[in-house]
């Protein structure tokens, strides 16, 4: 008796195949996927979209330890303005919003392949042009590093959606929520490699920075911070070769391109470990499946099934990094204001060992929190879910900045009160990681129809990112209400509210574990697709 693959082989040869031999070509194609075994392939996925995912959290994040270089060197009292320090941190976010806007529409448009790579070629060039910014009459450097950072945010941006649905359109079901978490688990390596090379760099120029006879306009810090940003993009050009041959995701062929020959072939190379081919002599069947249009996004977001799930997807991702960036960006800042850390010793020694506590505050930080927060979630998504994990961290993370904003003082009166309000902070950032800051990445790429999965990925991002430009405005505005850094704990306060907002958000989102891709986008399969 035939096999399965030998009779859909049988099927799909035939020039006269009808509706029902293509829709349910498609449907055992999708089964091959959605059912295949672990293999070396999806461990490439991982690790060349995961590269992607380090250069990006390093780029946004190293900026956290180079804002205080910077203002060693061209800062006016030795510190960067309130202007000049939002205007570096902020000018990634708000790239990173239009790239995900932009990358997601035009990788359902033109393809997941055709877009991948062009994203890291952004971050690479725009990385580097940082590190080599000078200053001019016309264009001061604070400048020119915010007009690099927004152009690299771009780029960034484009890598949350292609990333993630590249990740989740290969993946099998019983394990695509550990691929994509290990995909997104990179960012927490790239916040720690960022302070890492900072403290390196910080250290191999120590006699330098001790022979400066000013603490401010130090010029030897220049070449330190211009290091520790520039080495940035060295990742990412490793990565970008891998990234330009991924193949196309085969959901996408047959979806959107709607070549279900191609697409099952796709399917039987990749799983055998070979790269696809296309026969130009082949007879195409075009099969008509539904159309991305504007009429056909509002009808389908229109339902409230449908609508709802978007709404909780993007409001949990802007709770979200509400605080993961108003915390993640300003790190420096909050243990400068508890005194972890704060050097003692004055002059160009005091200058050494702020940057050095600032680089070491930065790694305990992520190895405390950040990092195991990552792997809890990757152990645990495919048997807790994604929605308990959210809403278990949504809850923790409301509770744990209530006590630290309304027991501020208490917490930072005393040596070991400042330990225990550290050891908090960094809970706070394992339950980011073991919790939503997970989650809101991983949902948004499976509960959306192939045809708006990269586009709702990239809405959904993109609030989350709008609530990151708020939540770093806001923060560079509020902190000084009443004298210098006043108003931290009161922030935090702030940023218990938006959490449990988050806890009801996650409310709106369906379960989606061990459920395949078109189970979740609440359209009926049978008959999906038809011949021409």
């Amino acid at each position: 008796m035939a096999s399965v693959d030998e009779k859909s082989s049988a099927e799909l040869k035939g020039e006269t195949a009808g509706a029902f031999s293509l829709d349910r070509a498609r449907r055992i194609a999708l089964a091959e996927v959605d059912n295949a075994k672990f293999s070396w392939f999806h461990v490439k996925i991982c690790i060349v979209a995961g590269i992607g995912f380090f250069t990006d959290a390093y780029g946004i994040f190293s900026i956290n330890i180079a804002s205080s270089m910077l203002g060693y060197v061209y800062g006016a009292k030795g510190t960067l303005n309130s202007n000049q320090d939002l205007g570096v941190k902020v000018a990634t976010p708000v790239g990173t919003l239009i790239g995900q806007l932009f990358f997601g529409f035009l990788a359902d448009q033109v393809g997941r392949k055709r877009m991948y790579g062009v994203e890291l070629m952004i971050i690479i060039i725009a990385t580097f042009a940082q590190a080599l910014a000078g200053q001019g009459p016309a264009v001061s450097i604070i400048g020119a590093i915010v007009i690099w950072r927004g152009i690299a945010g771009v780029g960034v941006g484009g890598d949350y959606p292609l990333s993630a649905i590249i990740s989740s359109e290969f993946a099998s079901t019983r394990i695509r929520g550990r691929m994509m978490v290990a995909t997104f688990s990179a960012q927490g390596w790239g916040q720690f490699t960022a302070a890492l090379i900072g403290l390196i760099c910080v250290s191999a120029y120590r006699n330098s920075i001790l022979a400066s006879t000013t603490t401010i306009h130090v010029e030897s810090i220049d070449p330190i911070w211009r290091l520790v940003v520039g080495l940035g993009c060295v990742p990412g050009v490793i990565a970008l070769y891998f990234r330009l041959t991924i193949p196309e995701t085969p959901r996408f062929t047959m979806d959107i391109e709607r070549n279900i020959q191609q697409a099952s072939s796709d399917i039987r190379a990749v799983m055998a470990g070979q790269s696809g081919h296309v026969d130009p002599e082949a007879t195409v069947h075009r099969v008509e499946a539904p159309r991305a249009s504007w009429a056909d996004f509002c009808a389908h977001f229109g339902k409230w099934e449908n609508g709802k799930v978007l709404l909780g997807t993007a409001w949990s991702w802007f709770a979200l990094d509400i605080a993961f960036y108003g915390l993640g960006l300003n790190n420096s800042i909050i243990l400068k204001v508890i005194g972890f850390g704060s050097p003692a010793t004055k002059g160009s020694q005091g200058i050494y060992d702020n940057l050095k506590n600032i680089c070491i505050g930065n790694l305990v930080l992520s190895a405390a929190g950040l990092i195991p927060g990552y792997y809890a979630t990757f152990f645990l998504i495919d048997k807790w879910g994604r929605k308990p994990i959210q809403l278990m961290g949504f809850t923790m993370l409301t509770i744990l900045f209530v006590i630290m904003g309304f027991g501020f003082d208490k917490l930072t009166a005393t040596p070991s009160a400042t330990k225990a309000f550290v050891f908090l902070y960094c809970l706070s950032n394992f339950f980011q990681n073991f919790g939503p800051n997970s989650t809101t990445f991983t949902i948004p790429g499976e509960v959306f129809p192939t045809r708006y999965r990269s586009t709702g990925h990239g809405i959904s991002a993109a609030t989350g990112k709008l609530g990151a430009i708020v939540a770093q405005v806001g923060f560079a505005r509020l902190k000084d209400r009443g004298g210098p850094n006043m108003w931290i704990k009161h922030i935090l306060e702030i940023f218990a509210l938006f959490m449990l907002t988050g806890v009801f958000s996650t409310l709106l989102i369906p379960e989606t574990k061990q459920k395949s891709l078109e189970e979740l986008s609440n359209e009926n399969q049978e008959g999906f697709v038809t011949g021409k």
